[in-house]
Parts: C-alpha cells; structure tokens; sequence
C-alpha cells in the first residue's frame, strides 16, 4: 500500500539539487543532524505522551485528553518530517513508518471529530433560532479528542464516551429545529460511539505495538540515507513551500474575497451525496500548509510564525464547517421526516457553507499578509 500523508494525500518531495527550488540565500546551511535532532525529539515527546496516558488511566479525563493530543500533534509532526525531507532518510524505513503514523493519528481523531461536529450544529441552530444558548462544559473538544479510555500498550482504556459533557439544551428551540438537533444528535453520537470502540480497538493492537516500538527506537537512531551527508535541509524545505505556493495561486482567491459565491450553491439539490467540490483544493492547501509549517519548525527549531499559525487555523475552520454542513445534509436525507425538520437542516446547512465562505475570506486576507 502506498504510503498516505496523514491526513490525505501529498505531492511527493522533490529530491534536493534536481531540478528544485534554490535554497535561500544569505543564510548558513542546515545539515542532516538538524533533521535527526527534530525527529529524536519528536519521538521522545510521543513516548513522554504515551507514558503520562498510561498513568492517567483512573485519573481526570482532562488529563487523558491531553496526552491524546500530544500523542497525535508529535506523530503528525513525525509523518509530516518524513514526507518533506524522504530524500534524506533511509527509504525503507520512512515508507514503512509514514503509513502507521496516518493510522494512529487518523484513528484517534475521528471521535473527536464526531463531539466536535455535533456542538458545532446545536449551537448554530440555537444561533439561527434566536435561542441563548446553555454553554457547553468547558473542553469538550479536548476531552472527546482523548477517545476517553485510549490504552496505551496493554494499559486498557476505559469509558464509553456515554458521560460526554451535555451540549446545548434545545428546549427553547421551535419543533422544527428541536428535532433537527435530536436527528442530529442521535445520528452523530452514534457515529462518535463507533469511532471510539475503533480507537479502543486499534490501541489494544498489535499493530499499534509495533508503532509504539519504531518511535522509540527513533528516540535514539534516526536512520538517515547516505544523501544526508552534506545535504542542506533549505531545499526539501523550499520545496514544500514552493508546492503550497503553487497551490494557492490556483485557489479562487478573488472569489473568496467577495462575501457572497452563488457558484457554492450550483447542484445544491442534486441527489450526489459527494463532497463539495470546491472544498477539495482548500483541503489541499491546508495539508500543504501543514507540511511547510513543520519543515518550518525543523529549520528554526522553534513553533510557526503568528500569521502562518493563523492562516492554518481559518483552513481549519474552513475544513470543519464543510464537514458539518454535509452532515446536515445527509441528515436532511433521512427518509420520513417531517417538513419543519428537513427546514431546520436546510437552514443549517446553508449557514454552515456560509461559514466556509467566511474562512476563505479569512484566509484570503491572512495569506496576503504573510512575509514572502
């Protein structure tokens, strides 16, 4: 199976000196060892996450949350770092080890994606309802990240993710929109419910020991290639920046900076359940925003630049209210519901990709205001 970056798919790096971007001038080149320091630290912080979810098995679950975030944030970085700069690392090993980076990372995010994607709707529907909200628990993003109970290496995990924090409460919403947020919940905590079995299912695997067992050996060795030697790290780093480049200027820029795009709406009612397919590039951009973000960090040792961490977050927010507004709409497909509940989903749907053209704005005009 071909390797996947993890979380879609990536242009493969080119190899430094053939035919790639010079590096930077004016600065002092970055050698291979740069490169082996940022992967042994990233290795030690995923087994340093590893150990503090082990020990938070009957603590608080906040604890746990975030031990999954860092789990996954440092193999992101690792699959990201291996992408990049390939070229300069043992081929075998990055091929084999990218794959199960993807894995795990995807895997323990879905249930939190599922949490997330539902507070999202019912406090859009109490919005578009006039309705003062009830706030949800403080972190019910973080602590659904968690997949709550994620055991690591034979550690077991526990709950079921039933004691989730309640979201809104949709008393005060009309009958419509009360049942939209009812189909909504069942539908999405259903779907939230089997993401964290998975979870519990994939870190009680095998597979996932053997993971764990690669990054901990990466902790002391980085098998570097014979490229590595004499090899500045600039050029696989301005390449990936050249690759975003390149994949911005092909996105609707100028579309995105006007507040309205009725080409959004184009086969709106058609009976393709596919994605939108204007959102694929954006998507795009944000896995290649990522890359250079973390080929960033590998050059400077230090987190990205204010301005690209925030563009990175518009995507973000660009990315997720696509997902929300598509499950709205395969909610909306249920068969027999009432007239007032497809309206309510409707409505939802609608400000949903209201919320995707706002974060293109927004990233339009942060991408402008980023240093070239």
């Amino acid at each position: 199976m071909a390797p996947q970056h993890p979380e879609g798919a990536a242009p493969a790096p080119r190899s430094p000196g053939a035919g790639g971007p010079a590096a930077p001038k004016g600065d002092r080149p970055v050698d291979g060892d740069v490169l082996a320091a940022y992967l042994r630290e990233r290795a030690t912080e995923f087994l340093r996450a590893l150990r503090a979810h082990r020990e938070s098995g009957g603590g608080a679950p906040e604890e746990s949350a975030e031990a999954v975030r860092a789990l996954r944030r440092s193999a992101r970085r690792i699959s990201g770092t291996l992408h990049t700069f390939r070229p300069l690392l043992d081929t075998e090993w990055a091929e084999g080890l990218r794959p199960e980076l993807a894995w795990l990372s995807g895997t323990l995010a879905h249930e939190h994606a599922h949490a997330s994607r539902l507070e999202r709707l019912l406090l859009a529907l109490h919005r578009l309802s006039g309705a003062v909200p009830v706030p949800a628990a403080a972190g019910v993003g973080a602590r659904e990240e968690g997949a709550r109970g994620n055991g690591a290496r034979g550690n077991g995990a526990r709950g079921n993710g039933a004691d989730a924090p309640a979201g809104p409460d949709r008393t005060n919403l009309t009958v419509g929109a009360a049942k939209a947020g009812a189909l909504l919940d069942r539908r999405l905590t259903l779907a939230r419910t089997r993401a964290h079995s998975t979870a519990l299912e994939a870190l009680g695997s095998g597979r996932f020991h053997a993971v764990a067992d690669r990054i901990a050996l990466l902790a002391g060795e980085v098998p570097l290639s014979p490229a590595a030697a004499g090899a500045d790290l600039r050029l696989p780093a301005a390449a990936a920046e050249e690759r975003l480049t390149d994949a911005v200027a092909a996105l609707p820029l100028l579309t995105a900076g006007h507040p309205y795009n009725a080409a959004a709406l184009v086969h709106g009612l058609a009976p393709d359940t596919s994605p939108q397919p204007q959102d694929a590039p954006w998507h795009q951009v944000r896995l290649l925003l990522r890359l250079h973000r973390y080929a960033r960090e590998v050059l400077t040792g230090a987190p990205a630049e204010t301005r690209l961490e925030a563009a990175d977050q518009a995507l973000t927010r660009h990315r997720d209210a696509a997902e929300a507004a598509a499950a709205a709409a395969e909610a909306a497909r249920t068969p027999r519901i009432a007239p007032a509940t497809a309206y309510a989903l409707g409505v939802l749907h609608a400000d949903q990709r209201h919320e995707v053209e706002a974060a293109r704005f927004a990233f339009h005009h942060l991408w402008h205001r980023l240093p070239r």
